[in-house]
């Protein structure tokens, strides 16, 4: 049977204003989703053993910080660690601030399209950056633009993605189980078929020498890609997720 081919429609989260109702509870699906899907864990395992010293870290579509947070968390307390969340509708509460805060680390935001803060003057090079469903989100002539910049101004990438499915199409309708709302239903359909497999990132990712790249399915319902300086990207994004 031929593979799905991706399908990419605006998603009602994006437009809503950050403080609508059905936004908040779309939201708060969302970090339930994340954690059903294993993205904390999966990302935290990328961070355990970087390529380089992580002492700078972005995180783009970032929206209320939460994930990052529970990544921060898991990796435990470290002082000198500045993460900078870049989101067009940033919500970070102020529990998340100081949960940032408690562990050591340095937060700011910037309310920003991606491309204009990633075509910034002087732009700083990031010890890592991360994307979490949030590249499902362009066109691939997009994407492939978005992939060179970030390539730029990084020096590990790591990003976790819908993986395109049928077996994905077919579990959204159950997160009404778990109480999510029609937005996120919605929205969770568009994304499984904006999503990814195979190799697709890797052929958009800039084809530079000394990057070591990664992509791979991780579980039912996850994509994900790594890209690194380094060739300790092989040998330890293999172990992530496992």
């Amino acid at each position: 049977r031929p593979s799905m081919q991706r399908h990419i429609q605006p998603e009602l989260l994006d437009d809503l204003p950050a403080d609508d109702p059905r936004a908040i509870q779309s939201r708060r699906d969302l970090r339930r989703v994340n954690m059903l899907m294993g993205h904390p864990r999966l990302v935290t395992r990328a961070l355990q053993r970087p390529p380089a010293p992580l002492r700078f870290l972005v995180e783009l579509g970032a929206g209320d910080g939460t994930l990052l947070l529970r990544v921060a968390r898991r990796l435990g307390a470290q002082s000198g660690m500045r993460a900078v969340l870049v989101d067009r509708q940033p919500s970070l509460s102020a529990t998340t601030r100081e949960g940032f805060a408690a562990v050591g680390w340095e937060v700011e935001t910037r309310q920003s399209d991606v491309f204009e803060w990633l075509c910034r003057p002087h732009a700083e090079i990031a010890d890592v950056t991360l994307a979490n469903l949030f590249l499902h989100h362009f066109r691939e002539s997009e994407l492939a633009n978005l992939l060179n910049l970030i390539a730029q101004q990084t020096k590990y990438f790591v990003a976790c993605e819908p993986r395109r499915s049928r077996t994905g199409v077919l579990g959204v309708p159950l997160l009404r189980l778990i109480g999510c709302n029609d937005i996120t239903l919605h929205d969770g359909d568009i994304s499984v078929r904006a999503g990814f497999r195979d190799r697709e990132l890797s052929a958009l990712w800039p084809h530079h020498p000394g990057w070591n790249l990664l992509e791979t399915r991780r579980g039912l319902f996850t994509h994900a890609f790594f890209a690194a300086r380094s060739p300790a990207v092989a040998s330890e994004g293999a172990e992530i997720g496992d």
